[in-house]
């Protein structure tokens, strides 16, 4: 599965659908794909900083709990849990509660995708 999020809102969104549509009538062959679609670069820069980017480039390696984020990524674990349940909203991430043995339960980020792509047309 890929995620590809782009900035080019309902327009390109439109055409992207169309050639899609196209090919499923034509009987081809289309990889299931997740689109996320940002009306313009800047609101999804406001979602994607580059810390953001960093966490999900590490999920994306391995799924694993906020705390162990944070510490893998030298960062506060208030403000990971913070960019994590941004970046859940937005459909980039997603978390399941993993029973902790001995410490009640833990929150796991993973994936929602194998691959990414962004796309940011001004």
């Amino acid at each position: 599965m890929r995620l590809v999020v782009n900035s080019d809102g309902l327009a390109g969104y439109e055409k992207r659908a169309l050639k899609r549509a196209r090919k499923l009538d034509h009987g081809e062959l289309v990889r299931p794909e997740i689109h996320i679609v940002f009306e313009d670069p800047l609101a999804m820069v406001e979602v994607l900083t580059a810390e953001r980017l960093r966490l999900v480039n590490k999920v994306r390696r391995k799924s694993a709990s906020i705390s162990s984020l944070a510490a893998a990524l030298k960062r506060d674990p208030k403000s990971v849990r913070r960019d994590v349940l941004k970046l859940e909203r937005a459909g980039v991430v997603r978390t399941r509660q993993q029973v902790n043995p001995g410490h009640g339960r833990v929150r796991i980020v993973e994936p929602v995708a194998r691959e990414y792509r962004l796309t940011a047309v001004f």
